[in-house]
């Protein structure tokens, strides 16, 4: 069935650039998954969430784990309740499709309308995952041999699907995707996007939070840079604190909100406590500020 093109332009709760946007018309232009990469927390999962709100759709989310494999995504025939229904006497045992479970595509597949598709965090599966979904996603089909049934998709979902960059993607795999990179936020753009989440957030402090946030972002070798979610989780403690703007580059407190690894941790105390010194300000301001970080 041909389905009508529909048109993404946004939608309330999420900046989306130029270039995104187009990626994502023509993905649903073409039929073609679009393929997300970019580092944690710039929006990736969140833009499926965004398209299925700006086109009235139902979302549909496969969260991807080292585990999962892809005939999971498809049907799962659950052999254990069978046997267990045919040893004591429940139902009909010889109807096997009531065993049969429909995963995440298979229900995208049966839905009336059409669906968002996310297929979240693709490289986190192992190298075989990708091209065991190939077909499935160009013929939008599958076949349940159990059952002797072909599942074929109603209305084709959009697909979406995101990468961390964990794992190197099959090329047969790639070449069937639209493929976008969502770059870090500038902070031009990411001011856009931190006021959709604080519309009345004070400029002052959100240009010294934005500032030392960038510079956070810029010291070498930081294992997990702080993320937009992050930064916005920042501000919210910053506010709900009652923390002055002058205080924030000085003090950097709820440090604990922006970086997570204690390797990150023991990095910015270093930068702090080589500028404190360069200043030549006494060790006593010095131990307390690191107690203070920590918090």
């Amino acid at each position: 069935m041909v389905e009508k093109i529909k048109i993404y332009r946004g939608s309330s709760d999420y900046i989306v650039s130029e270039e995104l946007m187009n990626s994502v018309n023509i993905a649903i232009a073409l039929q073609k998954p679009l393929l997300l990469k970019g580092e944690p927390g710039t929006g990736k999962t969140m833009l499926a969430q965004s398209i299925a709100d700006a086109l009235g759709l139902k979302l549909i989310i496969w969260n991807i784990k080292s585990t999962t494999k892809a005939q999971e995504g498809l049907y799962v025939y659950d052999t254990v309740q069978r046997l267990y229904d045919s040893q004591f006497g429940e139902g009909d045992v010889s109807d096997i499709k009531q065993y049969i479970k429909l995963g995440k595509l298979g229900e995208a597949f049966v839905s009336d309308e059409q669906v968002v598709l996310l297929i979240d965090e693709i490289d986190k599966a192992d190298l075989e995952f990708p091209n065991d979904l190939l077909w499935e996603l160009d013929q939008m089909s599958f076949y349940i041999p159990e059952t002797k049934e072909t599942i074929t998709a109603k209305h084709r979902p959009i697909v979406i699907i995101t990468s961390n960059a964990e794992k190197e993607l099959p090329d047969a795999f790639l070449r069937r995707c639209i493929f976008h990179y969502i770059a870090f936020p500038a902070p031009e753009e990411m001011e856009k996007i931190v006021r959709v989440h604080h519309p009345n957030i004070e400029k002052k402090l959100l240009e010294q939070a934005m500032e030392t946030f960038y510079m956070l972002r810029s010291i070498p070798n930081i294992q997990k840079k702080p993320s937009t979610s992050e930064l916005i989780d920042w501000l919210q403690a910053l506010v709900v604190g009652g923390i002055k703007p002058s205080k924030i580059k000085q003090d950097l407190p709820f440090l604990g909100v922006l970086l997570k690894k204690n390797e990150d941790l023991d990095l910015v105390l270093n930068e702090v406590y080589n500028k404190t010194r360069n200043k030549n300000a006494n060790s006593t301001y010095i131990g307390s500020s690191i107690n203070r970080f920590r918090v």
